[in-house]
């Protein structure tokens, strides 16, 4: 009989983590997770999230923040994970530029604790989550883990840039197992109000109109969560491990069992096709309200993901109408309409 694992996530009510949890318990983890259920959006949509992961009795969460003094090395010192999914964090690219302070904080001070903790009690992996905006004002596509990424066009993303940094200097120094993935724009069910696909919903179906920015000349490469918690779930059995010679176009370190994998769809699309996807699912018209580009965003993002193809077989393909299909179907079963 195989021994049960022990999975801490961080951000458990979270968009993402919510449903790695639900994998992760399906596939017989022991899942502990932490989340501070900050006010940034609904409390209540994470409060709901966390309620449907305590049915199974296998999931244990503890509410608080991850920045907090040893918070992080009581939960490593009391369960001893076998895996760290590190996906708490202060989002949002516009957010950044009014409330920086909050990056500092849970995107700089939290992600030490997590790497203090786990240099005192080492996992057999530690996954973190990056993101696309690393990326910044690159304008080679697709976007290559193994590409330059010195120019972040927001504070948010400089945060996410330097826990890259902060992890590989752990992973070296103390022999850490740690894969960073990068995140392209995710959507689906249980999905953050703050995000594209939710406001715009929200505003087609009260026949308000929605702010698009660029005048809609943006193309982003949307990658369905399902397929982002699939790619995780491969990605905890492939820890990165310390070798001479690193394949080609693996972002493998030379001096540490640390790497960047990028997780995204492959397939931009189109802001104004995303659009006609909703109106599609909604079966309404979208009122545009055509707004220039916002500071710190850019106008593409497109993932190349053969690395992550050649690590675990697996590529992200779920069709932009299938996902936005999904997301309303659970919009109007949660708002009761």
């Amino acid at each position: 009989m195989t021994e049960q694992r022990t999975a801490l996530v961080t951000g458990s009510a979270g968009f993402i983590g919510f449903h790695l949890c639900q994998r992760l318990l399906r596939d017989e983890f022991r899942v502990i997770g932490l989340d501070a259920m900050t006010d940034y959006y609904d409390v209540a949509l994470k409060e709901r999230r966390h309620q449907i992961l305590f049915q199974n009795k296998e999931f244990t969460a503890c509410e608080d923040r991850l920045e907090g003094e040893q918070v992080l090395y009581n939960l490593f010192q009391k369960y001893r994970p076998d895996v760290v999914v590190h996906l708490a964090a202060q989002a949002g690219v516009r957010y950044s530029i009014d409330n920086p302070r909050s990056y500092v904080q849970s995107n700089l001070i939290g992600t030490h604790e997590l790497l203090e903790a786990g240099r005192a009690f080492p996992p057999s992996h530690m996954l973190l989550a990056s993101t696309s905006s690393v990326y910044g004002a690159n304008t080679q596509m697709p976007y290559a883990e193994t590409d330059k990424a010195d120019t972040q066009m927001s504070f948010y993303a400089a945060t996410k840039k330097a826990n890259e940094a902060m992890a590989h200097s752990y992973s070296h120094l103390f022999d850490l197992p740690i894969t960073m993935f990068r995140f392209f724009t995710v959507y689906g069910p249980w999905g953050r109000p703050d995000m594209a696909l939710h406001k715009f919903m929200r505003n087609i179906l009260a026949d308000e109109p929605i702010d698009v920015y660029n005048h809609g000349k943006m193309s982003r490469d949307f990658t369905y969560v399902s397929d982002i918690v699939e790619a995780i779930r491969l990605l905890i059995e492939t820890a990165p491990e310390r070798r001479e010679h690193i394949p080609l176009n693996d972002s493998l370190s030379p001096v540490a069992p640390w790497r960047t994998v990028n997780i995204g769809n492959s397939v931009p699309v189109k802001l104004m096709d995303f659009i006609t996807a909703i109106e599609k699912a909604t079966c309404k018209t979208a009122k545009l309200n055509l707004m220039d580009m916002q500071d710190g965003d850019v106008a593409e993002t497109w993932a190349k993901t053969t690395l992550l193809e050649d690590l675990t077989g697996f590529s992200p393909q779920t069709d932009i109408a299938e996902g936005v299909k999904k997301f309303a179907e659970w919009y109007y079963a949660y708002y009761n309409r």
